[in-house]
């Protein structure tokens, strides 16, 4: 039975009640130091400088230089074919901006890729180019996204490797920033903006098909290696 409002003034609030709204609290807490953690401005810097801003964290672009990346075509056939390719920073920067499939929208209307985006909409996030750099024996996946709600843009940078789960490779991120909050001390997040983030990428179903026939994934301090059987 619940109390009535002259026996809760005389015995207070039900602990049921100290409960609830102390774990309401804390939520809101988390919640808010969350927002304000992704929405906090991400520095874009060339290298690392010598003396970082005491916690700031910095996203450093990957090469990609498309004079250098030409090279991706041939290796693109090459993986197709069966055969082990070793990929650098500016390959891997255009994989995702070289047309290689018909667009879906109709004729002459070009595919929406990183050097010719779709159009704008009303969408919540809207994903930029993404981009790749290898660095410290690890993959860097960053993906400028804007948040409409705020009008505000963020960075979603993720570094680590590939583990083998089941048939196929998988990204496995060691660090992961949403803006400048560290989802990675977040296991089951890190792993739902992992999925969101390369699902909202547009892979060519022939490169998704030679993926999967991949016997080993490394990262190397410069190259990506990709090892067919």
């Amino acid at each position: 039975m619940s109390l009535s409002k002259a026996e809760r003034a005389l015995h207070g609030p039900s602990w049921f009640e100290i409960i609830f709204g102390a774990a309401l609290s804390v939520v809101l807490g988390v919640v808010l130091a969350a927002t304000y953690l992704v929405l906090k401005p991400v520095i874009s810097v060339k290298t690392m400088p010598k003396e970082p801003v005491a916690g700031a964290i910095y996203f450093i672009e990957g090469s990609k230089d498309t004079s250098k990346g030409k090279t991706w075509l041939r290796k693109r056939q090459a993986l197709l074919e069966g055969q082990s390719v070793v990929l650098s920073e500016d390959e891997l920067n255009t994989i995702l901006v070289t047309p290689t499939e018909k667009p879906k929208g109709g004729a002459g209307q070009p595919a929406p890729t990183a050097a010719n985006p779709a159009p704008a909409s009303d969408a919540l996030l809207v994903p930029g180019p993404i981009n790749f750099r290898i660095a410290d024996g690890m993959l860097q996946i960053g993906l400028p996204v804007k948040v409409s709600l705020f009008d505000a843009s963020v960075v979603i940078q993720a570094a680590g490797g590939f583990v083998k789960k089941g048939e196929t490779f998988c990204f496995e991120p060691k660090s992961f920033y949403v803006g400048s909050c560290p989802v990675h001390r977040l296991p089951m997040v890190a792993g739902f903006v992992t999925k969101r983030l390369l699902a909202a990428q547009s892979i060519p179903s022939e490169l998704d098909s030679a993926w999967k026939k991949l016997a080993d994934v490394t990262v190397e301090p410069k190259v990506l290696k990709l090892a067919m059987p």
